[in-house]
């Protein structure tokens, strides 16, 4: 299970040698005259190609699917910013090591899943926010919690030391009986055996935990730290970055990226994304 905060996962923090790397090299091009190279939105023009840079090991943004094809929320973005583009869309895989360098590089056009940070903003370039990342408190439907309030004397489980422990602790109030867990699948499995009354994770494992364990009747309660996606794309890219936020906008104002939200993180789209 790929958990962005509590695993240190691609998402959230670099590898440290292949960050300095990455950050290095996508530095290096962004100093670079934009004479340098083609216009990125001429390029994929004339190849009728954009490619995308997704995780396939990150479930319900990317995964392989039982048809041996790419599935998730990622994957159906992509589509729809092909389509903008009137290109066919050849997915990159990448990890959480390489994709900065797969950017700087050319061999991907744009990135998905990507956290919008300070130090990122130095070498790249981001879209509009496309697709909600935050923690949030899970629960069984029965249980009546809707505001940090609610946690006072209810047990809920949480991952040592993770930005879900230091969420949680610093709004719950001090009759709640947090319980932490060595690494996030115990404290997965504290809630689904019934352990503890709630859990707090980031939304995309409780999409997925939702999906495979109707049985327990969870729902998300309240959410916590917000970090939204965003597109990342090369630096002195602005007719791209253009149509990637025209692909946003109007996939927000008819419904479209709503109804990508019910299907892959079983919850509307925010209202403040």
């Amino acid at each position: 299970m790929n958990q962005r905060s509590a695993l240190h996962s691609p998402r959230r923090v670099f590898a440290t040698l292949a960050a300095t790397l990455a950050m290095t090299a996508l530095g290096a091009l962004a100093a670079l005259p934009s004479a340098a190279h083609a216009d990125a939105l001429d390029d994929i023009a004339k190849s009728g190609t954009v490619r995308i840079g997704v995780f396939e090991d990150y479930p319900p943004f990317g995964s392989i699917g039982p048809d041996m094809k790419p599935v998730g929320y990622d994957i159906d973005m992509a589509n729809l910013i092909g389509k903008t583009l009137n290109a066919k869309v050849e997915l990159v895989p990448v990890t959480g090591d390489n994709r900065m360098a797969f950017l700087a590089d050319r061999k991907a056009d744009m990135l998905l899943s990507v956290g919008q940070t300070p130090e990122r903003e130095k070498v790249i370039d981001f879209s509009q926010p496309y697709a909600p990342y935050y923690l949030a408190v899970f629960g069984p439907k029965t249980l009546q919690v809707k505001s940090a309030a609610d946690l006072a004397g209810k047990s809920i489980s949480v991952a040592r030391g993770t930005l879900e422990d230091l969420s949680v602790t610093k709004i719950a109030p001090p009759s709640a009986n947090i319980k932490r867990f060595d690494d996030p699948n115990g404290a997965i499995s504290a809630f689904l055996s019934g352990q503890v009354q709630l859990m707090v994770v980031g939304n995309d494992v409780g999409a997925t935990i939702l999906a495979r364990h109707p049985a327990n009747d969870p729902e998300q309660k309240f959410a916590l730290f917000s970090s939204p996606d965003h597109v990342g794309l090369n630096k002195n890219e602005p007719r791209l970055k253009a149509k990637v936020d025209e692909t946003i906008a109007k996939a927000r104002k008819d419904g479209t990226l709503n109804a990508i939200s019910q299907k892959w993180l079983r919850a509307p789209l925010p209202a403040d994304l």
